[in-house]
């Protein structure tokens, strides 16, 4: 039985927000984004690619669609403060890197699956995109894509699968991660490089 959770949280990760043109931001714009993310993780899905391709795939989709400098950072939460610069970007990567294995691996799954965008609406600076997953043998279930432009395109910066915020459980994975190495960064850094 395909996870609810999974699969929305892996759509969400691997598939945060394609670049539009350098306009302002609109409904329209953050729609197009959520649409152009599915689209493009239903074609990875369905090419019949091995695990380690997909994997690769999911990569670029993340680096594609979301902000991944800002969920980043607010995964690494306060201990960013004392990280240098260097350990910094090491640690973009190599979540990059995780959450792509850690959602890949469920996305075979999704096959024959849809997301339908619902409703799009302003919220404060940014866009919230309501839509509902359509997967086989599960009954439909919400998924909020949160959209932004602060960064200089619209990117996907974090989701909500039946209530559940991507941003805050990555948060919680991280910190876990990090105290389960002592509250060194370099050491979790490199536990999250394999991690997935």
């Amino acid at each position: 039985m395909i996870d609810r959770r999974f699969f929305i949280a892996g759509v969400g990760t691997a598939l945060l927000v394609p670049p539009l043109p350098a306009l302002a931001l609109n409904a329209n714009g953050a729609s197009r984004l959520v649409d152009g993310l599915v689209a493009d993780i239903n074609t990875v899905i369905a090419s019949g690619k091995g695990e380690n391709a997909m994997f690769r795939d999911f990569e670029r989709i993340f680096a594609r669609y979301s902000d991944t400098s800002y969920i980043a950072a607010y995964a690494m939460g306060v201990d960013g403060r004392r990280a240098s610069n260097a350990q910094k970007r090491a640690f973009s990567n190599a979540f990059q890197g995780y959450i792509s294995r850690k959602y890949g691996k469920r996305f075979r799954e999704f096959i024959g699956g849809r997301l339908e965008v619902n409703d799009v609406k302003q919220v404060k600076t940014w866009y919230e995109v309501r839509t509902t997953a359509f997967l086989r043998g599960e009954s439909p279930f919400n998924v909020t894509f949160h959209v932004s432009d602060r960064s200089g395109k619209p990117l996907f910066f974090n989701m909500f699968i039946e209530g559940i915020n991507l941003l805050l459980t990555e948060r919680t994975e991280v910190g876990a991660l990090l105290d389960r190495n002592g509250g060194n960064i370099d050491a979790m850094i490199s536990a999250l490089s394999k991690a997935g």
